[in-house]
């Protein structure tokens, strides 16, 4: 099968490197100063702890029409940019083929499902920390690389098996799902409350547990995810976010959201999807999110973009 990364980044490159290191037919849509590294050096995914990865040539463009049809197309490109990446990987898609998001929030299917309909849309999550430290190369910290993935109608598809044998050849945790409207929200839980503190704080996971009183805010962030997923009608258990902050207290002291990168480099933040779409699911569904809220109103100013002083 052949797999396209529209989006390169932290995450589709980390992924799309990791597959085409196990020897997959992987293109992957870039631009800028990223593609152009790509296409002259290839694919560098850099580990401290397990060494770095280098894959000498890479397949990419920023052409998608330029790659014919295509069985699975993995998206990962920032929120903002979903509608954007849709219209260019619409020429990609056949009957048959999958398109599947590793994006943050919990909308991005509802957006596939609007433009190119039901039948494409695969469900899946993604846990990596990863950033893009600088053209051609992808930081990996800890050892976290876990995708969860499924059809919204329960059943294990070719296409889906396909992805998860070889994700676990290329390395990764991979799991099938027959409720993976469940996984994504779990992610969504876990990920608002690590963006949320480490960026609003501007520090690691490691003090922001450490400290009785910034880890209670983290669990009270999850909290309140959980409990507008479960008025969603989402399977989460009422006490999900404590596995949450379980998890939260086995990642790297030094680990970070991609979020608190972004804001660190000036770049705009995905926190209106995230805590500020906690805030907006909730107001729909009468539930209180009164630390979500206070999140998404201290990075109100540094939303679009703009370092903090």
């Amino acid at each position: 099968m052949k797999i396209a990364m529209m989006g390169s980044g932290g995450v589709g490159g980390f992924f799309g490197g990791r597959l085409a290191h196990a020897g997959y037919d992987v293109s992957f849509i870039a631009r800028g100063a990223h593609l152009a590294a790509m296409r002259e050096r290839g694919l560098t995914i850099e580990n401290e702890s397990q060494g770095d990865i280098r894959i000498p040539t890479v397949r990419a463009t920023d052409d998608p029409a330029s790659l014919g049809t295509i069985d699975l197309v993995i998206l990962s490109v920032k929120l903002w940019d979903t509608e954007a990446a849709i219209r260019q990987i619409k020429p990609l898609v056949k009957p048959g083929t999958g398109v599947i998001s590793l994006q943050n929030g919990v909308i991005k299917d509802d957006i596939l499902r609007r433009e190119l309909g039901d039948a494409p849309v695969m469900g899946g999550v993604g846990y990596v920390a990863t950033t893009l430290s600088r053209p051609g190369v992808i930081h990996q910290t800890g050892t976290m690389q876990r995708v969860v993935l499924g059809e919204y109608d329960g059943r294990i598809s070719e296409r889906a098996r396909f992805l998860h044998e070889a994700l676990l050849k290329a390395g990764v945790t991979s799991e099938l799902s027959n409720d993976v409207r469940r996984a994504i929200w779990e992610k969504y839980a876990f990920l608002v409350g690590i963006s949320a503190t480490t960026t609003a704080m501007r520090t690691t996971i490691g003090p922001i547990r450490g400290n009785p009183r910034t880890r209670a805010f983290l669990l009270e962030i999850m909290r309140e995810v959980v409990a507008v997923g479960r008025a969603q009608g989402i399977a989460l258990p009422a006490d999900y976010a404590d596995a949450c902050l379980a998890r939260a207290d086995g990642l790297p002291a030094e680990m970070t959201a991609s979020m608190a990168h972004d804001l660190q480099r000036g770049n705009r933040l995905e926190v209106e999807w995230l805590s500020g779409g906690v805030v907006q699911l909730g107001a729909a569904a009468g539930v209180p999110t009164p630390a979500n809220r206070a999140v998404w109103d201290i990075l109100a100013l540094y939303a679009e973009g703009g370092k903090p002083a």
